[in-house]
């Protein structure tokens, strides 16, 4: 086995605040199922949990350093005390703080209206000028969700690749990047692995394709090598090596208590683990462990697993947790 390799991620930094409703209900209408607390009123909350150093690439960084693998962050926080707070958080966990830019701008601040076992999140991002400094030559790279004002940092990772050729690139698109599909076309060409929902595969490809087979084909003529394809309770669909397969999710240890986060902790766990020099195969085998440990918790990252813990998970797993070719 190699060396534990390293893992540079990419991606905007958030504080989430946690805002434990009892007062609500949901409700479906045209546009889906709608969050609905009394208009106009005093509304109680159960509680508040702030959690500091959050976002898509944020919780990778994260992932992949308790999993064993140097990581580092590139990232944008204010110079305010929010923004110290994410880099105590980030140093805690181990994750390097080298190419965190810092500037006179709010951080990042999120309220997570946590209803049920899941959540609605008032966003907010700051125009933060978004460079991408030099990285080096890391084993991996793991880009996901950034804002408008990072919309030249993609083109700079194009660039940056014909002179790294080296560096394996792993792709978690949020949504302003699936919006620019066509404007990233290049960087979809150079991606080694890529991983969305299967609502976000039907956005970026423009179709009302429901079977599984095709959303992966449609997503592996953009470019990438590996693709994957998470689908709630269907558990994972990945293309890889000109073959089909999903993945199961692991069975619940206790009902979930939040949903934040489970995408993130499903790909960086593979992306980690690939880092680490194994392969596809067995990288998939251990992934959904993260997210099923990750949603019994409140946010993104205090349910992550070391490489220990998740192997232990795997011995007890039922028979019926196993990769099966489509």
């Amino acid at each position: 086995m190699e060396q534990p390799g390293n893992l540079v991620a990419i991606g905007d930094t958030v504080i989430d605040a946690f805002i434990r409703l009892e007062h609500a209900h949901v409700q479906e209408s045209a546009k889906g199922a709608e969050l609905c607390i009394p208009y106009g009123a005093k509304v109680p909350f159960e509680a508040v949990t702030v959690i500091p150093a959050v976002g898509n690439s944020a919780n990778a960084a994260v992932s992949a350093a308790r999993l064993g693998v140097a990581s580092a962050l590139v990232t944008f926080l204010g110079t305010d005390e929010h923004g110290n707070e994410c880099l105590e958080r980030l140093a805690t966990e181990r994750v390097s703080t080298q190419f965190i830019s810092r500037q006179n701008l709010p951080t990042n601040y999120h309220y997570v209206l946590w209803y049920g076992d899941d959540r609605t999140i008032l966003i907010k991002h700051s125009a933060f000028e978004s460079k991408l400094p030099d990285i080096g030559s890391p084993t991996w790279v793991y880009l996901s969700s950034l804002g408008e004002h990072a919309r030249e940092l993609h083109f700079e990772l194009v660039e940056y690749k014909k002179t790294h050729p080296n560096i394996h690139i792993a792709f978690q698109p949020g949504t302003f990047q699936l919006a620019m599909k066509h404007e990233l076309a290049e960087l979809y060409k150079i991606t080694d692995v890529v991983c969305m929902n299967k609502e976000e595969a039907q956005e970026l490809l423009s179709s009302d394709e429901h079977e599984i087979k095709p959303l992966l084909d449609g997503l592996e003529s953009m470019g990438p090598s590996t693709i994957i394809i998470t689908d709630g309770h269907q558990g994972a669909y990945m293309k890889h090596d000109h073959t089909y397969f999903n993945m199961p999710i692991y069975p619940d240890i206790a009902p979930p208590l939040e949903r934040t986060g489970a995408g993130d902790a499903f790909f960086s766990t593979f992306v980690a683990y690939l880092c680490k020099g194994y392969d596809a195969i067995y990288a998939i085998k251990r992934a959904p462990i993260n997210s099923m440990n990750v949603v019994q918790h409140i946010g993104a990252q205090e349910g992550l697993l070391t490489e220990e813990a998740v192997e232990n998970y795997l011995k007890k797993a039922p028979a019926e947790y196993d990769l099966r070719i489509l």
